[in-house]
């Protein structure tokens, strides 16, 4: 049974192996609260997942670690498990879906860890990690359906509350459901009055459903950035929890977890992984009414790829305004593109790419075809490009904002 006794136990045992993570003031993320950042993405392996983890093997008995373990992860909970382990001097066996950024797979290996991907995302992992804990013997370490793991990562919940006592609302990244638990559980137990805000991806809204239904559910699919909280079903244990401690929980999307993810590196010289940013996509968005409070964002993770790192920030800049695509159409004359250049200049925004190429059947048979990229400020600037543009004489053909690549 899941105690407070037990969330400060874990306190105990994780303080050597942990970090007490920075409480940090963010305020610009949403100017209508006074709101902070928890900064699990600081954490030893760049994961929350340490906590529940490590907990959970050192409460295991001697004859369970001589078998080692085995776990099932997108990529945080596997390096976790590999880290706790290793300091338990245990083998670990990690199944991790084939989708999940290698950065977290090679993270998982150096830790120790032997490596299986699977084809699929989590659960499909899940799956594969239950059949080789039967054939092995090893015992098994879920990432979020256990209470020494829930209890691990309630300790972030006393840590909030010693950093700032008088919180009103805490908004928690949600995938199963363990971080969510035990922060809830821990905060709820010592000040019932502040709000817990569950955050999921729109592509991966189980628990959203599960409540709504009032049962745990299983989706069909999921589909997110968020590979860390790509969960298709809640455990039974956190959906029991949830239902008991949590407010709310909402949802945002691929577009605005990656403005979030673009935010904390231009305002907080923070990186997030899309999971770890999900908090800070609800505040920002004002998907959660918290105008006027103290708030807590929970920064889960910062294990993102490099190699979609650009990609994601290029959905950042879509949603944010940042850049745009014009495809105008031009009289085939020399000193077209110097006017349209000097045009998209003279109102502050930079030049990024472009390419000419001669109209299609549709157009003038003297015309060609401009197609522009731009960096701009915001909406209204591209709006301002735009019409200043047609006030010129220029025809636009297409208009879009978009990533730069």
């Amino acid at each position: 049974m899941l105690t407070l006794d037990k969330v400060y136990h874990a306190a105990y045992v994780l303080k050597n192996v942990i970090r007490t993570t920075d409480l940090i003031a963010a305020p610009n993320i949403n100017p209508d609260c006074e709101l902070y950042l928890k900064t699990e993405n600081l954490q030893v392996t760049g994961s929350f997942k340490v906590r529940g983890a490590y907990y959970k093997i050192s409460q295991l008995s001697e004859e369970e670690k001589s078998r080692g373990v085995i776990a099932c992860s997108a990529g945080n909970h596997a390096q976790g498990v590999a880290l706790a382990a290793a300091k338990n001097g245990i083998q670990s066996m990690i199944c991790i879906p084939d989708g999940a950024p290698i950065s977290k797979v090679e993270a998982t290996k150096r830790y120790g860890a032997q490596v299986t991907l699977v084809q699929g995302v989590y659960d499909d992992a899940y799956n594969k990690a239950v059949e080789m804990q039967e054939k092995s013997g090893a015992t098994f370490i879920h990432p979020f359906n256990d209470e020494n793991v829930i209890a691990g990562q309630g300790t972030i919940g006393l840590e909030i509350l010693n950093q700032l006592p008088d919180v009103d609302a805490v908004i928690v990244p949600v995938g199963g459901g363990g971080l969510i638990s035990g922060v809830a559980f821990a905060i709820k137990s010592l000040n019932p009055n502040c709000k817990i805000y569950g955050v999921q991806a729109s592509g991966a809204p189980s628990m959203v459903q599960s409540l709504e239904h009032h049962k745990a559910e299983c989706l069909a699919g999921v589909s997110t950035i968020a590979d860390g909280i790509a969960v298709k079903e809640p455990g039974n244990l956190t959906f029991e929890t949830c239902c008991k401690y949590v407010d709310e929980v909402v949802t945002v999307t691929d577009d605005e977890i990656s403005t979030a993810i673009l935010a904390l590196i231009e305002q907080q010289k923070l990186i997030a992984e899309g999971a770890g940013a999900v908090s800070v996509a609800a505040a920002m968005f004002n998907k959660i009414d918290i105008k006027g409070k103290k708030v807590v964002c929970l920064v889960s993770g910062g294990n993102i790829d490099v190699t979609i790192l650009s990609r994601v920030i290029n959905r950042g800049l879509l949603k944010a305004g940042r850049s745009a695509d014009f495809t105008i159409e031009l009289p085939d004359k020399p000193g077209q593109l110097q006017k349209v250049s000097t045009i998209i200049a003279g109102l502050g925004a930079n030049v990024v790419a472009v390419h000419h190429d001669h109209a299609g059947e549709d157009a003038d048979i003297t015309a060609c075809y401009l197609r522009i990229s731009v960096e701009t400020k915001d909406h209204h600037h591209v709006e301002t490009i735009k019409r200043e543009l047609e006030k010129q004489g220029f025809r636009i053909l297409e208009h879009k904002q978009t990533g730069i690549c």
